[in-house]
């Protein structure tokens, strides 16, 4: 049994237990997790159905069919042709699979359009989100996706040095080409494509924590906010460090940028089983506000981390989630002042059976290499 069909099995039993008949996916983190088929959503139907018991069934455009078979664990393939008509394909495998009356979890992220085609075809059963079951189920990683996870760090390591190394060759490039810079770098050290967009913010754009990056040049002594990660193996890197390339940093900096490695260092500290999420949002929000910038650290303290960027657990107040061996989530603290600059460090961290082990290792200082 390979790691996608154990997943899959997992689901079954967690439907069991949340008394539901079957999961409906299409194309989503969590139909990649099931059946090892990546693709992003598109206009034809595509589904695959995880019944609470027996094997799971794909319905998909016969176009993908070939593709499914050898890239999925799945045998039970069945396709459709551009002129029929998927709702007729649907209620045939909801009878096969006696699903008619049901209670179905359907995808978080299915498109209305296909959710309302699965109403239409089942009238009498009953829908749900799929989150019920994968959130939990996702929210512990396992060895392989561990491994694809430190890859992925490792490749955010290695871009984060030798960006630094750019030194003063950075200034006079706009955020916009930094950013190219870093992408291509991050290509360059293994990764499979971007994360999410890589943020640049330079100067005063610092002090806006989703800055994507524009046309404003870097200067001589400005602080440089650098957030950015690839995907390896379908999992992601994601790793910020706030950077002066050359010159002298503006008053106030050093400090700021002290108290932001400290907090990090407080937080990825508190992370252990048995612990709260909250409290490690409690750890680096006290280093914070014992500083005198409480109101400055905007946002919450991470996010968890696996095949989406952004995913369960959040490390924010009032998340009483206790933390367990194989979470895996960020741990980012910044401080931002308004119109003068932005620090944030971020590490990705995955809770142990007797602590965390850190999987971001490139400098956190604030000085290029």
């Amino acid at each position: 049994m390979n790691d996608f069909e154990r997943r899959a099995r997992a689901c079954q039993e967690r439907l069991e237990a949340v008394d539901a008949d079957a999961a409906v996916l299409f194309p989503s983190p969590n139909l990649y997790y099931a059946s090892g088929f990546h693709e992003e959503p598109a206009e034809r139907h595509l589904f695959l159905f995880v019944p609470e018991t027996g094997d799971p069934v794909f319905l998909v455009p016969k176009l993908y069919a070939s593709q499914i078979r050898d890239e999925s664990w799945v045998s039970d393939v069945r396709t459709w042709a551009d002129g029929d008509d998927p709702v007729e394909a649907v209620k045939t495998i909801a009878d096969d699979l006696d699903l008619a009356g049901g209670h179905l979890l359907v995808d978080d992220t299915m498109w209305a359009r296909f959710t309302q085609d699965l109403e239409a075809a089942l009238p009498d059963a009953t829908f749900g989100l799929a989150s019920e079951v994968f959130d939990d189920l996702r929210l512990r990683k396992d060895d392989t996706e561990l491994d694809a996870l430190r890859r992925a760090a490792e490749v955010s390591d290695q871009a984060s040095e030798e960006i630094r190394k750019l030194g003063g060759a950075a200034v006079g490039l706009t955020e916009r080409e930094l950013a190219e810079e870093i992408e291509s770098t991050l290509a360059g050290a293994g990764g499979g494509g971007l994360a999410f967009d890589v943020i640049v913010g330079s100067g005063p754009n610092g002090a806006k924590p989703h800055h994507s990056h524009g046309d404003r040049e870097i200067q001589r002594g400005d602080p440089v906010v650098l957030d950015f990660g690839a995907f390896v193996d379908h999992y992601p890197g994601d790793q910020t460090r706030t950077v002066v390339f050359a010159g002298d940093p503006p008053e106030g900096f050093e400090e700021v940028h002290r108290v932001v490695l400290e907090a990090l260092e407080a937080g990825v500290a508190a992370v252990e089983p048995g612990v709260e999420a909250q409290a490690v949002d409690r750890a680096t929000r006290r280093v914070i506000e014992d500083a005198g910038y409480g109101d400055e650290f905007i946002h919450r303290t991470g996010h968890g981390v696996g095949l989406e960027v952004h995913e369960p657990p959040y490390i924010v107040e009032g998340n009483d989630q206790v933390l367990e061996p194989g979470m895996v989530f960020s741990v980012e603290p910044g401080i931002y002042l308004d119109g003068r600059f932005g620090v944030r460090i971020e590490d990705l961290v995955v809770v142990t059976d007797d602590g965390c082990e850190r999987l971001n290792h490139s400098p956190r200082t604030w000085e290029s290499l």
